[in-house]
């Protein structure tokens, strides 16, 4: 097992756990929003383990990538709209914000760096395997957002409710993206 494979499987556990954990917060606390970030991220977990083991068709691996994360986007719709509507979001200590807000963007720019480094020549797995980790790292944008806005004082409810719907409409838009790409390259002559 090489080293991208090796991390990918620790972000695969790591996904999964935080995933239960969420799914479990939302249960006990009773909130749809927890429940729903941690479905996104238990089936996202389960898609990069399918991108992680699979050995078959390379085709096989982008097009089924591409069409769960075109799928994913159906929970994150629910997140926005309940991000809008119902969980105005969590509130944090200025230290707890600072470690997720640093988390987010240690996670986001590697993603991005990644992921641009395999566009130009990876295989269909690795493909995959960037193209998950992106969309992971950009729902953790949102969930950071979404905390910040609420933890520190200086907007309206109004206001807030702007930020998470543009926010969230962007984050989906960028998941759904992702998918269309995998879906794409999957039709080509891999």
């Amino acid at each position: 097992m090489n080293r991208t494979q090796k991390f990918a499987l620790g972000s695969f556990l790591f996904n999964l756990a935080y995933g239960l954990y969420h799914v479990v917060s939302g249960i006990i606390t009773e909130s749809f929003w927890f429940f729903t970030i941690g479905v996104y991220y238990v089936i996202l977990s389960a898609v990069r383990f399918v991108a992680l083991k699979h050995k078959g068709e390379k085709r096989f691996i982008l097009r089924f990538a591409g069409t769960m994360l075109m799928l994913l986007t159906l929970p994150l719709v629910g997140t926005v709209i309940l991000a809008t509507v119902k969980d105005r979001g969590v509130v944090f200590h200025i230290i707890v914000m600072i470690a997720i807000a640093a988390y987010t963007f240690t996670k986001i720019t590697i993603a991005t760096v990644n992921w641009i480094k395999t566009r130009k020549n990876g295989s269909a797995k690795l493909t995959a395997l960037r193209s998950i980790s992106f969309a992971d790292a950009v729902v953790s944008v949102f969930a950071l957002q979404r905390s910040m806005l609420v933890s520190f004082e200086g907007m309206t409810e109004t206001e807030i409710c702007i930020m998470n719907v543009a926010t969230g409409t962007a984050v989906t838009l960028a998941v759904f993206l992702l998918g269309l790409n995998l879906l794409k390259k999957g039709r080509k002559k891999y």
